[in-house]
């Protein structure tokens, strides 16, 4: 049973750091690309951050400079780094583990963590 679990949510004051943690299990976490994603009420769901199985990142626009995304594969566990936080950044945070295959591709979802964030 393939199994995502976030962690580190909760409410911060603006300018203040989370670390967001995505746990892994049932799954080769190794081969796994990671992203995270985020949604805030009313809006549809935004990519925010990916690390490739390479270890290869990218962040979304709105958050460079403030995130940062990275795993442990010894931990089967993604990770995102969030400083500077701001009121806009005010979601529920999930990771996604990728896997291509041919014709499609591997993907599980996590359940999701708040971030709150107060001016």
């Amino acid at each position: 049973q393939v199994q995502l679990v976030e962690s580190g949510g909760g409410l911060v004051q603006a300018g203040g750091s989370l670390r967001l943690s995505c746990e892994a299990s049932g799954i080769t976490f190794k081969i796994y690309g990671m992203d995270w994603y985020r949604q805030a009420p009313g809006r549809q769901r935004e990519w925010v951050a990916c690390i490739t199985r390479g270890f290869d990142t990218d962040l979304a626009d709105s958050v460079k400079g403030r995130f940062a995304i990275s795993r442990d594969n010894d931990k089967n566990t993604a990770y995102l780094r969030m400083n500077s936080l701001k009121p806009e950044d005010t979601a529920v945070y999930y990771c996604k583990a990728l896997h291509p295959i041919p014709g499609g591709a591997l993907d599980y979802w996590g359940q999701g963590t708040q971030v709150s964030v107060s001016s």
